[in-house]
């Protein structure tokens, strides 16, 4: 049986006190991008109480996904926004989610970010990740970004870090491992990285700064 809202968010709120959960749950965070980093830094979000999370991608589950993407068997061809949605909810039966099924670009990043007070970046292209750093820091300066880079094969852990760049700006990954490297994306690593950028969400909206 689904527990009742106001069971839900006392849960939340013993767990790790009433005035950091009203941070977490009147934060709105976007995602872009809902593969291997999107959909894990997504459910980590959810599972910690994060009231509302925008969800863009453009894409639909494939098979090769499922070995490091939050999705099922059975998802398979449904679109990512609606099938990351549909589990995110399970997880979270109370949190707002808006999605966009679409390709972010130039022409439409700011109208479909501007609800957001922090932004993650989690594609696998890297023009694409150019382009949404370079929108993000010089039109929309009041926002935090969280970008990630390098994440790919057998490294060690260790290596996964996140880095301060700019007050509003955080990178999180190894920095240098690339997919053409070697095995390509292993789930362990790629959590790994998402779980970075997720607990970077947590930490701004604790008011808990990297130095």
């Amino acid at each position: 049986m689904i527990p009742s809202q106001e069971e839900w968010y006392r849960a939340l709120e013993e767990r790790c006190g009433a005035g950091l959960q009203r941070a977490f749950s009147s934060a709105a965070v976007a995602v872009c991008g809902l593969g291997g980093l999107g959909s894990n830094i997504a459910a980590a979000l959810a599972r910690a109480g994060v009231g509302k999370l925008i969800l863009i991608d453009f894409d639909r589950v494939d098979i090769t996904n499922l070995n490091r993407q939050q999705y099922q068997a059975d998802q398979i061809g449904d679109l990512k926004t609606e099938a990351l949605a549909g589990n995110l909810r399970e997880m979270a039966p109370y949190i707002s989610l808006e999605l966009h099924t679409v390709r972010i670009t130039e022409d439409n990043a700011l109208d479909l970010l501007k609800g957001a007070d922090i932004i993650c970046e989690a594609f696998d292209d890297a023009k694409a990740k150019a382009m949404l750093t370079n929108i993000v820091l010089e039109a929309m300066p009041d926002k935090y970004l969280i970008a990630a880079s390098g994440m790919a094969g057998l490294g060690s852990a260790n290596t996964i870090r996140t880095r301060k760049i700019t007050d509003r700006f955080y990178l999180c990954g190894d920095e240098v491992s690339d997919v053409t490297d070697g095995v390509g994306l292993i789930a362990s690593r790629v959590m790994l990285c998402a779980a970075h950028q997720a607990h970077t969400v947590l930490r701004i909206l604790a008011k808990q700064f990297e130095v």
